[in-house]
């Protein structure tokens, strides 16, 4: 079952299979991918992320991907990572630099996996922002309304559930297929008529996994 699942995912990561909104992820995780192959910088080097930036903003260029018209009036909240800003009654946007990972590609490789595992609360990616040098990816996600706290148990177990075992605090990682996910706190994994959201997700990939 661990092998047919990291199939699955490996053809999602790699654009040979579908995942909700993932279209446009997967368009630009390609190209990014394509790029590196040629790169001689140093992934997780300043300069490594500093060109794979100016390849995606020669991307967004190409394909009219800035945003312009975003309410920073509706500002709800931030953490390191993104800042959050609601969209309407149904959903909101979330701002994001990848500043948790060490290169872009590794942040859309992070979405596509969130869409593949809670599809409930899928990103979609509509664009990209700028903050004087920043440069931000704007994704909208379902708005869920909370209507009790989240119980951690109950977080554990759901992931235990499905072959993720505890890291450390809220760490998890499933190590028959190399995926690892972090930070699902009681802020990031909510509780609405007692099931959960999984709204703030971070996946990272161990080496392993890429080894078919």
């Amino acid at each position: 079952m661990s092998n047919e699942l990291k199939t699955k995912l490996y053809d999602v990561l790699s654009g040979k299979s579908e995942v909700r909104n993932g279209e446009a992820i997967q368009a630009i995780a390609n190209y990014l991918r394509k790029s590196q192959e040629t790169s001689t910088a140093i992934k997780g080097t300043k300069l490594f992320k500093e060109q794979e930036k100016q390849k995606l903003e020669h991307y967004i260029n190409l394909n009219d991907l800035w945003i312009e018209d975003i309410d920073f009036t509706k500002y709800v909240s931030e953490g390191a990572e993104q800042k959050v800003y609601l969209k309407d009654s149904i959903s909101v946007l979330k701002l994001n630099d990848s500043i948790y990972y060490e290169c872009w590609l590794d942040y859309f490789y992070n979405l596509l996996l969130h869409n593949f595992f809670f599809e409930d609360t899928a990103y979609k990616l509509i664009g990209f922002t700028k903050e004087k040098s920043q440069l931000f990816a704007v994704v909208e996600q379902k708005f869920v309304e909370i209507t009790q706290a989240t119980d951690l148990k109950l977080v554990k177990e759901f992931l235990l559930a499905n072959g993720f075992e505890t890291i450390k605090n809220n760490d998890y990682v499933n190590n028959n297929i190399g995926i690892i996910i972090e930070d699902l706190h009681d802020e990031n994994v909510l509780t609405k008529d007692g099931l959960l959201y999984f709204i703030d997700t971070v996946f990272f990939i161990k080496d392993f996994f890429w080894k078919q």
